[in-house]
């Protein structure tokens, strides 16, 4: 093609591409002008009403069962296990025979024990023989003395015998109450072998949890043999943030459900409130005493722990979704009284609960709020309901 041809055909192009982008500009800032007020349309918006009544902040938290007081069974001597008594989910009695250790070894050393008690008091008896035969012989060698037949140094070695009697009398008392202690000895650690669940507090009766040996093994001392816990009560164990830490007492409510019993509400009440926070979670170590009387409930069970933490009887809410941020103020369009258009209201949240959020220090009492559609509103803009969002006293309804 020439090139005087070509000339006119870029020209026409380029003309068709400035009214095409101008067409395009005229078109977005049609489309933008009413999501401003700037413009006769009105801006589509759902809307709720302002509720007054009562208000709840509740938290739930992740927790565990576990037993309030678990007691370890352990042998205080070493040996092998001749016998258990018990089982696992077996029911313990306070003082109840419950595994028995071999014992020949310690039957021996009572044997023995005795032995060497009864010759600690042939020893004393024949000490205390010696004494008095002493004791008549200073006696004798004393008279005699006086007469002027028996020297002093014969005087001397009398006395000197009965004193040497006295400390053996002495020395075979002494021997004879060791021998008393270690038979005694003896007989505790033969006792020993017989292991009890001896726990001191707490209801009489427990139940055996695990058993962590079997017949015919052999353990040291303080080996554990079987754990036994309380099942009734049992405490729910969560973890709680700074957030929610003041807002804590003890003697609190609390509601309890499990994936076990999905269906059945638990209630306990906060016994203990750990007074600081661990290093690793920045969290505080909470315990819920909680009634299992039907032992439904088992320690290492999963819960969920629900705790009222405030309320307000009479409290302004509205809804979560309403709350806007503007020139980092916190507020919301409230509708005007013909319901055309909204006006920019700031307010203080207080607490939620669930989808609604109470509002501080507020004027506010009865009107709408905008709940959707807020953020393509400015102060005074023309609005049109759509949808009201229902509440405890309406429905939803379209004008």
């Amino acid at each position: 093609m020439p090139p005087t041809k070509a000339k006119p055909l870029w020209i026409a192009l380029l003309l068709a591409l400035i009214v095409l982008f101008v067409l395009f500009k005229q078109r977005d800032q049609d489309s933008h002008a009413p999501l401003h007020g700037s413009g006769d349309r009105a801006i589509p918006v759902e809307v709720a009403a302002i509720r007054r009544g009562p208000l709840f902040l509740q938290r739930t938290f992740s927790g565990t069962i576990e037993p309030r007081t678990q007691f370890i069974v352990a042998p205080k001597v070493g040996g092998r296990i001749e016998r258990l008594y018990v089982d696992v989910a077996d029911q313990v009695k306070r003082g109840q025979l419950v595994a028995q250790l071999e014992d020949s070894e310690f039957r021996q050393d009572v044997a023995e024990a005795m032995a060497r008690l009864a010759v600690a008091r042939a020893n004393q008896v024949e000490a205390e023989s010696r004494l008095e035969i002493a004791k008549r012989e200073l006696n004798r060698t004393s008279t005699l003395n006086q007469r002027g037949i028996a020297s002093e140094s014969t005087l001397d070695a009398a006395r000197s015998e009965f004193l040497a009697s006295q400390a053996a009398v002495q020395v075979a008392a002494a021997i004879l109450n060791q021998e008393q202690a270690g038979l005694a000895a003896s007989e505790i650690r033969l006792g020993y072998t017989r292991i009890k669940a001896d726990w001191q507090q707490g209801d009489d009766q427990r139940t055996v949890a695990e058993r962590h040996v079997d017949e015919g093994n052999t353990v040291a001392a303080n080996t554990p043999l079987l754990t036994i816990v309380e099942l009734d009560p049992l405490i729910a164990v969560i973890q709680v943030t700074e957030k929610d830490y003041p807002r804590l007492a003890v003697g609190q409510q609390v509601n309890l459900t499990t994936d076990a019993f999905a269906e059945q509400l638990f209630t306990g009440t906060v016994s203990r409130i750990a007074p600081i926070f661990r290093k690793s979670s920045r969290q505080a170590r909470v315990e819920i005493d909680v009634p299992n009387p039907g032992h439904l409930l088992k320690p290492g069970m999963f819960t969920r722990c629900t705790l009222t933490l405030d309320h307000f009887v009479d409290a302004i809410s509205v809804p979560a979704m309403a709350i806007t941020r503007r020139n980092d103020r916190t507020g919301v369009f409230l509708v005007s009284e013909e319901g055309t258009s909204v006006i920019w209201q700031e307010v203080q949240p207080g607490i939620q609960d669930g989808k609604q959020i109470q509002l501080l220090d507020t004027d506010l009492h009865d009107g709408l709020v905008v709940t959707l559609g807020q953020q393509l509103l400015d102060d005074g803009d023309t609005i049109r309901i759509t949808t009201r969002r229902p509440d405890s006293a309406t429905e939803t309804m379209k004008p």
